[in-house]
């Protein structure tokens, strides 16, 4: 393909882009195929010869669009959404384009002196003091892995990553029975082991830490021998948004010296707005802060801001330097890549300054204070139906509900047939061993007349015979 041929079908992909988003909320927000439709549609083997540009989008519109699942819909209240803001996609463009690989400064000093402010614009909207600095992740998966790996470095001296686990003491972490898999997955590849993953019970509305609890086991452990290594609290659990008292989380680790982790993935975004802080006070006691501006923020996927107060107990974990990537003459240059686990860094940081310099933090925080209130005003109305009952309480945009006297199947049976209907997309998640039906708002375009579709979606589809 010429460059010239590019613009031309750049420009048709761009109104194509254009078209999608006005008339999204005409599209089913779930894709209605079945299992194997899209792969019987695909060729066996590559082909020999190449095909024009025109006929692939064609094919892209016959074969791959019935399969997606259409997350920049408006009425996408499932999993925390993955944003993407026309003002982050123009810049995912632009990186596109001119495709650097930013792992050194050398490599792009814009890519690496952008993400250094970047993450400091960041730290001013929420609220968090000068001593943080950040560095952009894929994911808060990575994020927490990165902090799990410092734990256990920082415990060990830093012996782990030359001499290995074999033989070394039992190293533990602990954590809520609320947070994310993916904290248990962080533990499985930093090679600390499921069976060293404590998760403490939880208590309240906000089902947060016992610090009882968490004091207990790390006494327990200590006497058995083995060696606590770090906490990770979280802000807006992923299952009905779970928030610990990060104040009372952050006292025992800084008792006991252990390194702490709050993973504020999806509620973090939240905290540019002030009047949302009280949710996470006492964040600026943890040594790392994870949360991703691609899911509320409106930032094109991956982008998580990793905020650490020692950056130099992550380099010293993850830091590597054989003579090819040393910047000779410049040796006081921050080079990302050894802040995070891969070596290749995408220009991630761009997106985040057109989104921040178009909408303006007022203009974000509007947004999501809109989602929060919608989505209560949405709860409260469900809750004055007789026939339903709230079993968690917002927390933000994210509640949970059930049918009253519904057992587990038939929950699961209405969670399935609102997603067929195809006019919302909810999801379920399992609270106090039963299960309930999850709704979460955060789809950056999304308005108050979506809402009013939700409740007319879940209450007609309910009571049908």
């Amino acid at each position: 393909m010429s460059w010239d041929d590019f613009a031309k079908h750049a420009k048709e992909a761009a109104n194509w882009g254009a078209d999608y988003h006005k008339t999204i909320r005409d599209r089913p927000v779930r894709a209605q195929t079945a299992q194997g439709d899209i792969a019987k549609q695909l060729a066996d083997s590559p082909p020999e010869d190449g095909t024009n540009l025109t006929a692939i989008m064609a094919d892209f519109e016959r074969i791959v669009m019935p399969g997606i699942t259409h997350w920049q819909h408006p009425r996408f209240f499932a999993y925390f959404n993955s944003n993407a803001a026309p003002a982050s996609v123009l810049a995912e463009f632009l990186v596109s384009i001119i495709a650097p690989q930013c792992m050194l400064w050398q490599t792009s000093p814009a890519a690496t002196e952008m993400e250094t402010r970047m993450m400091d614009w960041l730290r001013q909207g929420l609220g968090l003091p000068g001593t943080y600095q950040g560095v952009i992740q894929d994911s808060a998966s990575s994020a927490t892995l990165a902090a799990v790996l410092t734990m256990r470095e920082r415990v060990l001296e830093f012996r782990g990553n030359i001499e290995g686990l074999h033989g070394q003491p039992q190293l533990r972490i602990y954590c809520s029975d609320q947070v994310h898999s993916s904290i248990d997955r962080a533990i499985w590849v930093a090679g600390i082991g499921q069976d060293n993953l404590v998760k403490v019970r939880t208590t309240g509305d906000l089902r947060h830490m016992d610090p009882i609890d968490l004091e207990a086991a790390i006494a327990e452990d200590r006497q058995a021998g083995r060696i606590p290594a770090g906490v990770i609290a979280a802000t807006g659990a992923t299952g009905m948004g779970a928030c610990d008292d990060l104040e009372s989380v952050a006292a025992v680790a800084e008792e006991h010296g252990l390194y702490s982790h709050l993973d504020a993935a999806w509620a973090g975004t939240a905290m540019i707005c002030p009047e949302f802080r009280a949710l996470w006070t006492g964040a600026d006691r943890f040594d790392s802060i994870v949360f991703n501006p691609h899911k509320w923020l409106g930032a094109q996927f991956d982008c998580a801001a990793h905020f650490l107060r020692d950056p130099d107990q992550l380099r010293q974990t993850l830091a590597i330097r054989p003579e090819y990537l040393k910047t000779h003459g410049a040796e006081d240059v921050i080079d990302y890549s050894e802040w995070s686990i891969p070596l290749g860094r995408r220009f991630r940081a761009l997106k985040l300054w057109f989104l921040m310099r178009h909408y303006g933090m007022e203009g974000l925080r509007t947004r999501i204070r809109n989602h929060v209130t919608w989505s209560q005003a949405l709860c409260d109305r469900l809750r004055a139906e007789d026939d339903f009952e709230i079993v968690t309480e917002p927390i933000l945009s994210l509640w949970t509900f059930k049918a009253k006297n519904a057992s587990d199947e038939q929950t699961q049976a209405l969670v399935d047939k609102i997603n067929d209907d195809g006019r919302i997309y909810l999801t379920q998640t399992i609270v106090d061993g039963r299960k309930v039906i999850r709704f979460q708002a955060g789809q950056f375009d999304c308005e108050e007349r979506d809402f009013d579709t939700a409740f007319e979606t879940i209450t007609e589809i309910a009571r049908r015979p």
